[in-house]
């Protein structure tokens, strides 16, 4: 994980946001029990090359004026044609905090079930979990290759480390089988009687 050079934003300067996505930056704001709430910006590919790697709710290391701080990423906005982020929410760290955080579920053998003609409904696509900040999952998988219609998933089914708590109803399902996708074929031949 490479450190982030971030500057500070002038608040005082109309439209600075506007300002700093014209010049290639991302505008953001940190904030934290140590820090007063702070605006910033980032140059754009930089941090598109780090939440790549960290995820959207992952962690960052970032430098300002000279001082290493780690903040975890509270939310991404992103434009909704070209899909470039163009705002940041940062909640910085202090050493190795617990933290509560959303974590991607990965739905691990989807395209067998697929290639079956099964369909995956998915309820949930995250899970909120409570753990240290190193602890923190890019992703947290679930394998759901031998499923059958009629299977249902829910958060107690998540397989986590033992330092990482999941925080939402362990009952709520994430995800169910419900049923099988019918072929043009199977529709074809339904619609065509034989002759008499």
């Amino acid at each position: 994980m490479s450190n982030l050079q971030v500057n500070k934003r002038n608040e005082s300067i109309p439209n600075s946001a506007k300002k700093a996505r014209r010049a290639g930056k991302v505008p953001g704001i940190l904030y934290g029990k140590a820090i007063n709430t702070l605006m910033f910006e980032v140059g754009e590919l930089e941090l598109g090359r780090e939440i790549s790697a960290q995820g959207e709710h992952g962690i960052l290391n970032f430098n300002i004026e000279g001082e290493e701080h780690k903040a975890l990423v509270k939310d991404v906005q992103r434009d909704p044609v070209s899909h470039k982020i163009i705002h940041l929410d940062l909640e910085e760290l202090q050493g190795n905090q617990k933290i509560i955080s959303s974590v991607p579920i990965h739905y691990v053998g989807e395209e067998i079930l697929t290639k079956r003609g099964i369909v995956i409904q998915k309820e949930k696509d995250s899970v909120r979990v409570e753990c240290s900040a190193d602890s923190l999952p890019k992703y947290i998988n679930i394998d759901i290759k031998s499923s059958q219609v009629g299977s249902v998933y829910r958060y107690g089914d998540l397989e986590v480390a033992s330092e990482i708590s999941i925080i939402d109803d362990l009952s709520t399902v994430i995800a169910s089988i419900s049923f099988e996708r019918k072929t043009v074929s199977d529709d074809m031949e339904a619609a065509v009687e034989p002759e008499k």
